[in-house]
């Protein structure tokens, strides 16, 4: 029997958030892999476990905390994910759909997605914060399969402008106003928790991918559903697996670490600008 969605799965735990934070929320922001820095300058700071939501997913990478945090930054009224869910930890594609079908309740209206990455481009170094145009999908992650919650939007939906040329733009003039350019670039979706081969890397590229990762399709094609705009900052932490031997997931953290100030200032410029 296919199981169904409910959308008062989702009302319930938006609800309970609502009790906790007592507002509204202007923008969402889910950080990536040792990305938490910009939470640093988070005031009037409210943070909600996950075990804490009723019916909310929980978090199985240990570099993730595993909790909501709500604040104000740069005068937004912004709710940050810290740790982010995966098909790797053994979730259905459509629970994947849960945390920003939430947002969506709660009143977001612009997400913010940041991950770390592995660099295809040749042109693309760790340490490089990459604005994603577009991404490639053949995993067949589908967050939106099963019966279609109306509330949320339409069965059949485009795809065409997921990423927010706007948004992308506004970001552009952000990095430039504060010393560096951002690269562009499409995004590849592999499920992991492997890596790559080099084969495969060789042929994401033919294909015409420049990052590589395990996350954010599945919260860019829900946003996507529900009408939240997406903008989303990909930091390369690594090579891939063409351009480097024997990785082991070490150098992620450690390159998002040292690249961590650069990128919250890019975000708290982002906030800034934003409506």
């Amino acid at each position: 029997m296919l199981k169904k969605k409910e959308f008062d799965t989702y009302k319930i735990a938006s609800d309970y958030i609502k009790t906790k934070i007592g507002g509204d929320v202007d923008i969402g922001i889910i950080l990536g892999t040792g990305l938490g820095k910009l939470l640093d300058d988070m005031k009037e700071k409210i943070e909600i476990p996950y075990e804490d939501i009723p019916g909310f997913l929980l978090t199985t990478n240990k570099s993730h905390p595993g909790k909501f945090i709500y604040g104000r930054i740069a005068d937004k009224h912004v709710l940050c994910m810290a740790g982010r869910f995966h098909y790797y930890e053994g979730y259905d594609h459509d629970e994947l759909a849960m945390p920003v079908y939430v947002m969506k309740l709660l009143g977001v209206k612009t997400l913010i997605l940041t991950n770390a990455a592995g660099a295809i481009n040749w042109n693309i170094e760790p340490g490089d914060i990459v604005v994603i145009t577009d991404h490639i999908n053949f995993a067949g992650l589908s967050p939106t399969r099963g019966n279609n919650l109306e509330e949320f939007g339409q069965r059949f939906f485009p795809l065409d402008n997921l990423y927010d040329k706007k948004l992308r733009d506004l970001a552009k003039a952000s990095a430039i106003e504060e010393g560096f350019s951002l690269k562009e670039g499409v995004y590849f979706y592999a499920v992991g928790p492997f890596f790559e081969t080099p084969a495969e890397i060789r042929a994401m590229r033919s294909l015409g991918a420049d990052m590589v990762g395990m996350s954010t399709i599945s919260e860019s094609i829900t946003a996507g559903h529900c009408g939240i705009k997406v903008l989303c900052l990909s930091l390369a932490t690594n090579y891939s697996t063409d351009r480097a031997k024997n990785m082991d997931g070490s150098e992620v953290e450690d390159v998002a670490n040292k690249s961590s100030h650069r990128f919250r200032k890019l975000i708290l410029n982002i906030l800034r600008k934003l409506d």
